[in-house]
């Protein structure tokens, strides 16, 4: 079975964006309540769907046939799917170093 390799090429990094934009603005609303809850749950699920879209693009890069050297064609699905696959696991390794400090941090902390 095919799956796509789009999502952990372009939705993983925008994922990772988006996961700090939405983490900033719950800060003061965390702060308030005394709760980290909702900053931990954003954080856990966009890393789940990370990983997921990460998966994707390693099991095509797994699954795809060995290139032959001098074929530039062929080898552009292995290629793709390799990129894909690094890209994803730079977005999860972004994903859980933004996550790291809200374990150790207040978000009161000034």
């Amino acid at each position: 079975m095919k799956l796509p390799n789009w999502p952990a090429l372009l939705l993983a990094p925008s994922l990772a964006l988006a996961s700090q934009s939405v983490i900033y603005a719950l800060v003061t609303p965390s702060c308030k309540g005394q709760s980290t809850l909702a900053l931990h749950a954003v954080s856990a699920v966009t890393l789940l769907v990370c990983l997921a879209f990460t998966w994707m693009a390693r099991h095509n890069w797994k699954t795809a046939p060995a290139p032959l050297p001098d074929d530039a064609i062929a080898r552009r699905p292995f290629f793709i799917a390799m990129v894909s696959c690094v890209v994803g696991a730079l977005s999860c390794l972004v994903i859980a170093a933004m996550w790291f400090p809200q374990w150790v941090l207040s978000p009161c902390a000034s």
